[in-house]
């Protein structure tokens, strides 16, 4: 088959950030057979340098800025692009990409997926009544839903009125080679004096924003810290991740003396080796979709403590591979981070679970395989 006769993917997403969404796009881009597929990605607003990880060749990004030019002139936009690049699928994500249903259908695309991947930070529990009707709106312009959590389907039947024939569920895949546990912890990456051989590191990954909840982690971990002296001298927070929050999560550490032990390592491209340094993985999250962050932590060998929120039940079994607490309750979070902190045995078994449950059950093999399923069978259909 000649390179001008595969099929081309639009993707259609927010921006192309870091990001949870992002990182399972670029990597079922970079991963998906090239003999098979052709791929391009239209940002409703805007890419920053993270589009340097798109690595297929060919692959082209397109930025149409819709709060720059406005709703109908992006339209119009997306129109005039799918017109130019005649993709056999256009495959949209998240309320945003709603906008490019419609210009695609009107310029002749013969097929629309929509994924679901998460929650919008100003509808943590999807119980708006405009995102609702939109997605309603639009349903009739999608052959195929795809959702990356059992929470995510529920609310796409129950609120939105889809039929659950068509809708299909993703979870996303981590690489379980590139995320492993190690016998030795790379302590070069933290700063000069930061870590000893009898440190035990609390960490997280994630933007600094209110929906991720960092604050409820630094509150927790401050409490441990002064409420036990032998404690506070080996336990250390690392938190990796930039946003809107971090200056003031960073004040929050230094007026709970804490600034200290804790290390803002804010965004970085070496999230698989910082992983190795930690001894325990906490998600506070006020909502989440199905989280990479966390199937990167198991697949390194941590125990997680996650909220029950989203798909996080799907990844966490609690009390085997860590623990699900619920959201905002800094006390809670301290008592069971106390726990793993004071047990080494606890940390190693749960680990261990988290490790088998990555590799068995949420491998990027298998994600691969389900998404090439799906678009095989549209195309098929054409």
């Amino acid at each position: 088959m000649s390179t001008e006769t595969r099929p081309l993917i639009l993707h259609v997403i927010h921006h192309l950030v870091t990001g949870g969404m992002e990182n399972g796009l670029v990597s079922l881009i970079n991963n998906l057979p090239e003999s098979r597929f052709r791929h391009a990605v239209a940002c409703i607003e805007d890419f920053s340098d993270f589009r340097g990880r798109l690595v297929r060749p060919g692959t082209e990004v397109y930025a149409l800025h819709r709060a720059r030019v406005g709703v109908w002139r992006l339209r119009r936009a997306l129109f005039q692009l799918c017109r130019r690049l005649q993709p056999a699928i256009v495959h949209s994500r998240n309320q945003s990409g709603l906008d490019a249903l419609l210009p695609a259908r009107l310029s002749g695309v013969r097929h629309c997926i929509h994924g679901e991947h998460g929650w919008d930070v100003n509808d943590l529990f999807g119980t708006r009544l405009k995102p609702m009707l939109l997605r309603r709106l639009h349903s009739p312009l999608v052959d195929r839903y795809i959702t990356v959590s059992d929470d995510l389907k529920r609310y796409l039947v129950d609120r939105v009125h889809v039929r659950p024939q068509r809708i299909a569920t993703i979870c996303n895949g981590v690489d379980t080679d590139k995320f492993r546990p190690v016998q030795r912890k790379p302590m070069e990456l933290a700063p000069a004096g930061f870590l000893s051989a009898e440190s035990v590191v609390v960490g997280t990954v994630g933007r600094t924003q209110p929906v991720k909840d960092q604050r409820s982690l630094i509150l927790a971990f401050a409490e441990l810290a002064h409420g036990d002296a032998v404690l506070k001298s080996k336990i250390r927070l690392i938190v990796v991740g930039d946003g809107p929050l971090r200056d003031e999560l960073v004040r929050l550490a230094d007026r709970l003396e804490i600034g200290a032990i804790t290390w803002f390592v804010g965004d970085s491209p070496q999230v698989p080796e910082l992983l190795k340094l930690f001894d325990v993985f906490v998600l506070p999250s006020l909502a989440e979709g199905i989280s990479n962050t966390i199937l990167e932590a198991m697949a390194t060998g941590l125990p997680v403590i996650a909220t029950r929120v989203g798909g996080n039940p799907q990844l966490v079994q609690d009390g085997v591979n860590g623990r699900l607490i619920a959201t905002g309750d800094a006390v809670l979070l301290a008592g069971v981070l106390g726990d793993y902190l004071r047990s080494p045995a606890l940390r190693e078994h749960h680990g261990s679970a988290s490790r088998r449950f990555a590799v068995e059950d949420f491998s990027l093999k298998s994600m691969l395989e389900k998404y090439q399923a799906e678009y095989e069978n549209l195309l098929r259909e054409a």
